[in-house]
C-alpha cells in the first residue's frame, strides 16, 4: 500500500512516523512530496587513467551550485543531496525522479531509490543526464513516497544512517578481508 499525498502531509504534520524538515504542504503531491536539490554535488575525483576501486574509498571534490545554476554534463556522475532532512518509522520511503525532470533526460538515481524503514538524514542523488542541462539549487527534483510495512521489523542502523548530506560511497566499509 502506498500512501496517499493527504496522508503523508497528515503524518509530516504529525512529526512521529514521518519527519521531513522543511516541510511545506504545497510540495505534497496525490501519492509524494517533492524535495528539493541542496547547492553541494560531488564528483569523484580520478585522475587520467583512474578507476573506482570498490574496497578503497576514492576521493570527491565538491562544487556549489551557484543561484544561476549549474550546467551537468552527460558521462559524469554527480552525487547530490535533498534539502530536506526525512525520517521514517513504520513505513518504507521511496524516491523516484519526477517527470518534469526526466524529460529533460535528468536520472536522480541509479540504483539507490529504495530507503529503509527507519532511515534518518539526508537523501544523497546519483545524478546523471544525456544531454547538457542547468540545474538549479532549491529546485523541486525528485519525490518522496512511502509503503506501509507489515510485520515486525529491525530500524535501519547503517553506514549512512544520520548522515549530513551527501555521501559517496561507502562500500569499503563492506569489505570483509580473509
Amino acid at each position: 500500500m502506498i500512501l496517499s499525498g493527504l496522508e503523508i502531509k497528515r503524518l509530516a504534520e504529525m512529526g512521529k512516523e514521518i519527519i521531513i524538515t522543511p516541510f511545506d504542504g504545497e510540495r505534497v503531491g496525490p501519492n509524494s512530496y517533492d524535495l528539493r536539490l541542496n547547492n553541494i554535488l560531488q564528483v569523484y575525483d580520478l585522475k587520467e587513467g583512474e578507476f573506482l576501486d570498490m574496497h578503497t574509498q576514492t576521493p570527491t571534490k565538491e562544487i556549489i551550485i551557484p543561484e544561476d545554476g549549474f550546467v551537468l554534463q552527460p558521462g559524469q556522475l554527480y552525487l547530490g543531496s535533498t534539502l530536506e532532512y526525512t525520517e521514517t518509522h513504520g513505513y518504507v520511503p521511496m524516491l523516484e525522479g519526477r517527470s518534469s525532470i526526466g524529460r529533460l533526460g535528468v536520472s536522480i538515481h541509479v540504483t539507490a531509490g529504495f530507503g529503509d524503514v527507519g532511515f534518518s538524514g539526508y537523501w544523497t542523488l546519483e545524478i546523471h543526464t544525456l544531454h547538457p542541462v542547468k540545474i538549479y539549487p532549491k529546485e523541486r527534483i525528485c519525490q518522496i513516497y512511502y509503503h506501509k510495512i507489515e510485520g515486525n521489523y529491525e530500524p535501519y542502523k547503517g553506514k549512512y544512517q544520520k548522515n549530513s548530506g551527501v555521501q559517496a560511497s561507502q562500500i569499503y566499509k563492506d569489505v570483509k578481508y580473509v
